[in-house]
């Protein structure tokens, strides 16, 4: 399997979008912090609940978003533990966040829709669950307590919509509720907007960076996090299931592709809400974004290859 064929022309367009974001903030003005504040609140998790609604989750489905929710809590309880002596607290917070996560549903699930099956895409789907879970409690929590007390880091996890759009959506699957085909119609029309308002919020973001932001050192660090750790353990975790579980070619794919996806816009929409400073975040998320459509299809097809899939 080739990757560089297939997915050239939906990275570029992803790219596409952080410059039109970045072109709307230096020519109009926008601001992002209400963008990121109705990609939190609203969009989120209504793309979310809509895809479980329709994805049926079973067990083994569960798993892998309790598999994936774990893995990206340790490296993000480990990252934090390891960044506290090198970096002030919110930096340290962000990089703690940046490392348990990576751009795998504005940027990951346009590129799982080229490479996979429609049964991959599910699939990539509950893994993508599981580390945006990860993202709105762990990660949230490490990132507020960076700026805030425990109990206002955790007064604002309660508050998240995401958690409670996830229960209701297994609440309905449990009870085999019927939804209006009109509401799932409409629902569809957030999947495209997460995508498009999440790429464009790292541009508008950059769109008010001055050079003081670049701070070599903390996205060195990011970057050896997302292009170093996760495609090595992303292939870890593939050759133990592989030698365990025997899992299909379809779902390693699917793993391995979650390894090699660039830095989590989330990263800066998080910063936002929390009032953390997002622009060195911002910075670090751009060049790993810039470098998506050289580093994936070479990431991915040698992992491929390693895993045995090439």
């Amino acid at each position: 399997m080739t990757a560089q064929a297939d997915l050239t022309q939906p990275l570029w367009m992803l790219l596409a979008f952080v410059g039109l974001g970045w072109l709307v903030a230096r020519r109009l003005g926008v601001d992002p912090r209400p963008i990121a504040t109705l990609l939190i609140y609203v969009i989120a998790p209504l793309t979310f609940f809509r895809g479980l609604v329709q994805g049926d989750p079973g067990p083994a489905d569960l798993l892998l978003t309790a598999g994936l929710f774990t893995l990206a809590s340790l490296i993000a309880v480990t990252v934090h533990r390891l960044a506290r002596p090198w970096f002030a607290p919110p930096e340290a917070a962000v990089l703690a966040f940046s490392a348990g996560t990576g751009n795998t549903g504005y940027f990951g699930l346009p590129l799982a829709l080229v490479l996979l099956p429609p049964e991959g895409v599910a699939q990539y789907l509950f893994c993508l669950l599981g580390i945006t879970l990860y993202e709105f409690t762990v990660g949230f929590y490490l990132s507020a307590r960076g700026r805030f007390s425990v109990r206002e880091s955790l007064s604002r996890i309660v508050r998240l919509p995401l958690l409670y759009a996830f229960a209701a959506a297994l609440l309905v699957n449990a009870l085999a509720v019927p939804l209006p085909a009109a509401l799932l119609d409409g629902l569809d029309h957030f999947k495209s907007s997460y995508t498009v308002l999440g790429m464009m919020i790292i541009g508008m973001t950059l769109g008010r960076v001055t050079l003081a932001a670049v701070d070599a050192r903390f996205i060195a660090a990011c970057v050896l996090a997302r292009f170093g750790l996760w495609p090595l353990l992303s292939l870890l975790a593939v050759w133990l299931l592989q030698a365990t579980l025997g899992i299909d070619a379809t779902l390693a794919t699917a793993l391995l592709l979650l390894g090699v996806v660039p830095m989590a816009a989330n990263v800066v929409v998080i910063a936002m809400e929390l009032d953390i400073p997002p622009a060195k975040g911002a910075v670090a998320v751009l060049l790993t974004t810039l470098a998506a459509p050289l580093v994936i299809p070479l990431w991915l097809d040698a992992l491929l290859s390693l895993a045995g899939l090439g």
